[in-house]
């Protein structure tokens, strides 16, 4: 981990174009190569990152971060106010809940909540960044990576798109689809794995345990 506070400007251009005025801000550079430029306030998301695997070019007064896609982030630096390297060592990953890990137990003994003709490989798939919950097969032999969650919001829908990236380099998995399973999924969650080719499905944690709902029916 690399921390630098300094006062900069920064630009992105790839999808779209943005730019960041001259401010103080707080620069992170994650051991994986994510760089994540955050200022201070707004809880934890970054007002600009650029995700793993990218390429980053230093210079004294500017740093530019590319990624494989051709997308650049130039971070001019106008003054270095502090800066930190430290060795975090590997992390082991976030503790399931209880109900997300019954979902995920549930939902690999019968993926039929997922969609039609999908056959489980395994749960927590390995990929260099961490377990994705199931890797399944659909009818066509495609691989498909399911992220559950309990409750589907933008965070989920973001590690989802890197373990699909990661995956997408293994030449015995690639093409590979994604679905993000939650009990509920938030607009702004929805909205963004649609954007990134991602299913959503909302699942009924009751129906899988096989409680029947005290909701009124007419069948």
């Amino acid at each position: 981990m690399r921390l630098l506070g300094a006062r900069c400007t920064v630009d992105y251009d790839g999808r779209l174009t943005a730019h960041l005025p001259e401010a103080r801000r707080l620069i992170m550079v994650k051991a994986d190569g994510c760089v994540a430029i955050h200022a201070d306030g707004g809880a934890y998301k970054p007002l600009n990152w650029m995700n793993a695997p990218n390429t980053l070019a230093e210079e004294p007064d500017r740093w530019v971060v590319t990624s494989p896609k051709g997308e650049t982030l130039t971070i001019q630096l106008h003054e270095r106010i502090w800066e930190a390297a430290t060795e975090l060592g590997e992390d082991p990953g976030l503790t399931k809940d209880g109900v997300e890990a019954h979902l995920q137990e549930l939902l690999a003994a019968n993926t039929a909540p997922l969609g039609d003709a999908l056959t489980l490989v395994r749960r927590e798939y390995p990929t260099d960044i961490g377990p994705v919950d199931l890797l399944l097969r659909d009818a066509e032999g495609r691989a498909v990576a399911v992220e559950i969650k309990r409750r589907g919001e933008i965070d989920g829908v973001e590690q989802l798109a890197r373990y699909l990236e990661r995956m997408e380099r293994d030449p015995l998995l690639r093409p590979v689809r994604g679905i993000f399973a939650a009990q509920v999924i938030k607009p702004q969650a929805r909205v963004m794995a649609e954007a990134r080719g991602i299913a959503c499905v909302e699942v009924d944690y009751d129906a899988l345990r096989g409680i029947e709902s005290d909701e009124l029916r007419l069948f």
